[in-house]
């Protein structure tokens, strides 16, 4: 499998970079890049994250509401079911 590398640039304020190298400094990262790379791959995979969790948040609440607004019909054993426990309560 074939790894191809793509280059990411970006002007920023020299302040901001500064800042960055310190944070990076601070955490012990050998290089601004390698910091910038796992920050930003942090902060991506928490975004698709909670994105899936929502999408999966919203089907799951189509599928819920869905159930509950047009519930299937009774099938044989559930109707046997109601009416022996209904039989049931009607002789306490």
């Amino acid at each position: 499998m074939e790894t191809r590398i793509a280059r990411f640039d970006t002007r920023l304020p020299k302040v901001q970079k500064e800042f960055f190298e310190y944070a990076a400094n601070l955490e012990g990262y050998r290089t601004l890049t390698e910091f910038v790379i796992v920050s930003v791959q942090s902060k991506a995979d928490e975004i698709v994250e909670k994105h899936n969790a929502i999408v999966a948040s919203k089907r799951d609440q189509e599928i819920f509401f869905g159930a509950i607004m047009n519930p299937p019909a009774p099938d044989k054993k559930l109707s046997t079911a109601a009416k022996k426990y209904n039989k049931w309560m009607k002789q306490k």
